[in-house]
């Protein structure tokens, strides 16, 4: 026959203390400083440009006119010359080139695209600091976002138009 033993039953006991008698002290903040209307060259402003797959959010920061993409310079982030003026011609347009710094976030698509995409959220960044530069640059065309994206593939087909090879025989 086997023998059942029954569980042992464990009693916790909890304590609970009182809270001591509590404290307060009184300490004195000093007045805010006055709050002045900002201007439009204080506040850093944020836009985004999207050209391809390719997305940037950029802030435009008064300062002296440093590019920095991914926490890099623009030189290191774009070797090429003809994507660093490509970027740079919407703040050449304005003449603002050395009134502000410009830090991106840039994300998908390839080089072309991010620097296209770069380049619009700049103009559209001068235009919510400035909007009498509106004007110049559209006239320039920086304020149009191109539309144009790869072309889907087609079932049948060996890439979105080319078919394949067609054996007469």
């Amino acid at each position: 026959m086997t023998d059942i033993t029954e569980p042992e039953t464990v009693e916790t006991v909890e304590t609970v203390e009182e809270p001591a008698e509590e404290t307060v002290v009184v300490v004195e903040t000093p007045a805010p400083a006055p709050v002045r209307a900002p201007r439009p060259g204080d506040r850093p402003v944020q836009t985004v440009g999207r050209r391809k797959e390719a997305i940037v959010r950029v802030r435009l920061v008064p300062g002296s006119g440093k590019i920095t993409c991914n926490n890099r310079d623009l030189e290191n982030y774009f070797p090429s010359k003809v994507n660093q003026q490509l970027i740079r011609e919407p703040l050449v347009t304005t003449e603002r080139g050395e009134q502000f710094d410009v830090i991106a976030n840039l994300r998908g698509g390839g080089i072309t695209g991010q620097a296209g995409a770069l380049r619009l959220a700049i103009a559209r960044a001068l235009i919510a600091l400035e909007p009498d530069d509106r004007p110049a640059l559209k006239k320039a065309g920086f304020l149009t976002r191109d539309a144009r994206v790869k072309e889907s593939k087609k079932y049948g087909l060996k890439k979105a138009r080319k078919a394949p090879q067609y054996s007469k025989r």
